[in-house]
């Protein structure tokens, strides 16, 4: 019986069963009503966060080049690092995905969606000790929107017109209406920072619950609890490690071992194995995340259509879904949005591995010779050998490719974005709009397809201004249409986010938007003792 009552009282402090229902089946066990409050008791006290603690995470994604400026942040690691110092106005809901406030308490717009107000929270102090005020927000939004800062968060920024402060508000004048900007402001780069950032971005002051004790790029970061933090429902751990661990072998020794509490990226191949390990806790959640392989459109030989075409046509996506991914994932299409985003193109065929046209394209293009694809264990968990299946498949179409392997450290900086032909990843975006800009517009510092396309960047700002949902989706179904079959990218699976953690670790929030719970379990999970 008292197993019975501890299931059911632990049900209800999770939410799964009433309070009610409690008592009744407790009074049919024969329980009295005051023994069966006190169990409640204990089991919502057991439920509720514990403080205090050291909690450790082993990631990939960290190189010797990493820096604190959320401008330039591109990789796992000082993603994750980032959103223990630092906050955003805004975050996305990891249930329906729509905007929640965080330094902003609340936000209106005009009518026409050109002209929006969000009011800045009040008794937010920076880790300087200085409050912060509704100008450190204006002058953040205004460095991540001048291109001279090169922020990555500058494509979702274009539409800004004017910043200006209004009392305890910040208000943005848009050059056309955008119904999606309280989302756009969820990017990851768009930390408030003291000025904005203008007087020493790389700093590390925000004003998160933690502040920055050391940081060691390409190495390990640490961040130790921030008395003057002004909210208690997160940042339950006294401390937060980040250690740089590139290697999915190293990480998991680690994860068995105890040294740390959280890994990411497990690689597919190896969920069963180590899903069986004591202790340990998979999680894996579909997202809008995607594993590609880029070409750069205006370089030699991808800058021939029929060149990338054949590519497209020469890879089995179904095969590198099951091989590589082991099922944790879904089939790619060549454009970066999936049935996660709303208003997603319905209708589009979906591309097939075919040789025999892929080779068609191959020899229409009058290209002959090797195509070099740099790859790397970092690009996305199985990267390597995803090059090499590519490289096998494409054989049967003619096409040959010499897969270069590259090392982790430099591989974002040396070889993504610079190179003609390799492998990455995308975590996704909060919008279409905010995923196109970000990368395919015109004048993106992410447009690592190098796709300059007039049309689609008049798509894109058509899409943006458009209130019409039935309209806004057809435009987008062009936008997807265009640079699936004109870009240059190949995108054959939207991956699983697959982390894994300690049984330790509790409070763990489910999230899709992005891998290790949208980057925030640092700051989400507590330590059962």
């Amino acid at each position: 019986m008292s197993n019975e009552l501890d299931f059911l009282s632990r049900s209800v402090a999770s939410g799964r069963l009433s309070r009610r229902d409690f008592l009744g089946r407790a009074a049919a066990l024969g329980v009295s009503a005051t023994f069966a409050n006190g169990l409640l008791a204990s089991a919502a006290k057991a439920q509720a966060p514990q403080k205090g603690g050291a909690l450790r995470m082993g990631l990939v994604g960290g190189e010797s080049t990493n820096s604190l400026d959320p401008a330039t942040i591109l990789t796992q690691v000082p993603q994750n690092f980032s959103s223990t110092w630092g906050e955003l106005l805004v975050v996305q809901s990891p249930t329906d995905g729509s905007a929640q406030p965080v330094l902003a308490e609340s936000w209106d717009s005009s009518p026409d969606a050109a002209e929006w107000s969000f009011k800045i929270r009040k008794g937010v102090t920076f880790h300087n000790g200085k409050e912060m005020k509704p100008e450190d927000v204006a002058q953040t939004i205004r460095r991540h929107a001048d291109a001279n800062t090169k922020s990555a968060a500058l494509g979702v920024l274009g539409d800004i017109k004017e910043v200006k402060v209004d009392g305890d508000n910040v208000v943005f004048q848009l050059q056309r209406g955008n119904a999606d900007l309280p989302l756009l402001l969820t990017d990851y780069h768009l930390i408030i920072q003291p000025n904005g950032g203008f007087d020493n971005p790389a700093d590390g002051i925000g004003t998160g619950p933690y502040k920055v004790e050391v940081d060691e790029p390409g190495v390990r970061h640490m961040s130790t609890k921030y008395d003057g933090y002004w909210r208690d429902d997160v940042g339950h751990v006294d401390s937060v490690e980040v250690i740089v661990m590139n290697d999915n072998t190293a990480r998991m020794a680690a994860l068995q071992s105890g040294q740390v509490h959280i890994i990411n990226r497990v690689e597919p191949k190896t969920v069963a194995l180590l899903a069986r390990a004591p202790g340990v806790k998979i999680v894996s959640v579909p997202s809008k995340g995607h594993y590609v392989f880029l070409m750069h459109c205006n370089t030699a030989p991808f800058d021939n259509a029929d060149l990338r075409m054949a590519l497209k046509l020469a890879i089995d996506r179904e095969q590198m879904v099951q091989q590589i991914l082991q099922g944790h994932a879904s089939v790619g299409n060549d454009f970066p949005i999936n049935k996660s985003y709303a208003l997603f193109p319905e209708g589009i065929e979906q591309r097939a591995y075919d040789p025999e046209k892929a080779k068609f394209h191959y020899q229409k293009s009058g290209h002959s010779g090797p195509l070099v694809l740099q790859t790397s264990d970092v690009a996305f968990p199985g990267a390597v050998d995803a090059s090499q299946l590519f490289q096998q498949q494409a054989q049967k179409a003619g096409i040959q490719i010499e897969v270069k392997r590259e090392p982790g450290d430099g591989y974002w900086t040396e070889v993504w974005n610079k190179q003609p032909f390799c492998a990455s990843y995308w975590g996704g975006r909060a919008t279409q709009d905010s995923m196109y800009s970000t990368a395919y517009v015109k004048g993106a510092d992410w447009n690592d397809t190098r796709f300059f396309d007039e049309g689609f960047d008049k798509i894109i700002l058509q899409a943006r201004a458009e209130l019409d949902d039935t309209k806004r989706a057809a435009l987008y179904r062009d936008a997807a249409t265009k640079v699936r079959d004109d870009g240059g990218l190949i995108l054959p699976m939207f991956n699983d986010f697959i982390d894994a953690h300690r049984e330790e670790v509790q409070g763990w929030v489910v999230d899709p938007n992005h891998e290790t719970s949208n980057l925030k379990a640092a700051i989400r999970v507590w330590l059962q003792a």
